[in-house]
């Protein structure tokens, strides 16, 4: 009779106690001892940590740091830093979570292991189990290094910017280390919401920066577009030399140019101001007055942003086949006709997404409002605002200038949902992405 084995469930729940152990059951003996020491390690890790890591995130500490008299001096007795026991809490948290997942591969590895010895077969050597990490999973072993950079660098402050907007993190009266931060839930988004002084300057902020993204994207695109069209004509000549100058403003770093730019727009001394003083048209207040504000940025910005879509419509235009243009010729189409049918669509496809990376990159440009305008000029009704600040360079000011910790966290949480859930719709509506729906 045949003995029936339970290899493959004893190993995995040994290994779930402790990793390391179910291997050690599975007679896997080195990689066994590998994993077994390394989760003594991390148990004897988590001992310490984990429980301090649970009373720093639910309490953000309960003693600041205060100045005593000692023999008639202050001398500073240190208390606990709120958003230092935020941040150590969430690394010990983050570590936690890889150590449950590794957990679950040891798991999942004797589970595995324990059915082949149930089926009669010897578990993998070691050496066995490097030659298929190195054949089948070598891509994945490569990964592990960004994939932990992406994690810590990437999804970690994701998470503290999140979390700083269910607290009462600002300025002046809970800001470490003289002062604790508490946890507050959703009253910073009822007061973003509902206190006239807050929801007022959001709300304005908020509709220049749709209108911005919009009309900064479609100007820079139209103007790409158009001057690719009319290089892409036989008539033109030279064309080598409208190209270079036309790259050129790309090619200058961005800095330098909207500096430069903000010289020339300048009301009293000005380059532009004094030319068109010339034709009677007085001094401008380009950077001064709201509305010439916003029009300049939006010039501005079209100026540095059109050579981008120089480039990428002109790679469009050369993919074309002439023969399409050919055909429509016989069939009596006219340049109109042509662009409308041929020209448009083909670019369009190709380019669409892009254009959509462009339209979210324009809800953060932060360089062009903050080099040229700084966000002013000033707007009385508005916190911390000026007229042509976007929502960026608003959160910018909250946490840099005035230490709003709290407000800009939930203005950041506000504003990534607008761009994913704006671009991710937009993308959808594309005739690329309907197609590659298609061939699936």
């Amino acid at each position: 009779m045949k003995t029936k084995h339970y290899h493959h469930l004893v190993a995995p729940v040994l290994s779930a106690i402790l990793p390391g152990a179910g291997q050690l059951y599975n007679h896997q003996w080195v990689k066994g001892f590998i994993m077994f020491l390394a989760s003594g390690f991390a148990v004897t890790y988590f001992a310490s940590a984990l429980r301090q890591a649970i009373w720093g995130i639910a309490t953000l500490g309960d003693a600041p740091s205060r100045l005593v008299e000692v023999d008639g001096k202050s001398v500073n007795i240190p208390g606990d830093h709120s958003i230092n026991l935020m941040i150590q809490s969430l690394i010990v948290l983050f570590l936690l979570a890889l150590y449950i997942i590794l957990c679950i591969q040891a798991a999942r590895d004797a589970y595995s292991t324990g059915k082949r010895r149930n089926a009669g077969l010897s578990p993998s050597t070691f050496r066995q189990t490097l030659t298929y990490l190195h054949d089948f999973k070598f891509a994945q072993l490569l990964l592990v290094l960004p994939a932990a950079g992406i994690l810590f660098l990437t999804i970690l402050p994701i998470v503290f910017m999140i979390l700083l907007a269910f607290t009462n993190y600002s300025s002046p009266h809970h800001i470490p280390p003289g002062n604790l931060v508490d946890w507050t839930g959703f009253e910073t988004f009822v007061q973003l919401f509902r206190l006239s002084s807050w929801s007022g300057t959001f709300l304005g902020v908020l509709g220049w920066t749709v209108l911005w993204a919009v009309v900064a994207t479609a100007t820079t695109f139209a103007s790409g577009l158009a001057v690719a069209l009319v290089l892409s004509q036989k008539e033109v000549r030279l064309k080598g030399i409208w190209r270079t100058l036309i790259i050129i403003p790309y090619a200058i770093p961005q800095m330098i140019s909207l500096l430069a730019m903000k010289m020339m727009f300048n009301g009293k001394f000005g380059p532009i101001n004094q030319y068109l003083s010339h034709f009677g048209l007085g001094e401008l207040p380009w950077l001064t007055d709201p509305f010439w504000a916003k029009l300049t940025v939006i010039i501005v910005n079209m100026w540095v942003g059109m050579p981008l879509s120089f480039l990428l419509v002109s790679s469009v235009l050369s993919t074309i086949p002439p023969d399409l243009y050919e055909a429509a010729k016989v069939e009596g189409a006219g340049r109109w006709q042509q662009a409308r049918i041929i020209t448009l669509p083909f670019i369009m496809f190709a380019i669409a997404p892009i254009i959509i990376i462009q339209l979210a990159g324009n809800f953060n440009n932060f360089n062009v409002i903050y080099l040229l305008t700084n966000g002013g000029p000033s707007n009385p009704e508005y916190q911390f605002a000026g007229h042509t600040d976007l929502l960026i360079t608003w959160l910018y000011k909250l946490t840099l200038n005035n230490n709003i910790y709290n407000i800009a966290s939930a203005i950041g949480i506000i504003l990534f949902i607008i761009i994913a859930a704006f671009s991710i719709w937009n993308y959808r509506q594309t005739r690329s992405f309907k197609d590659e729906e298609m061939t699936q």
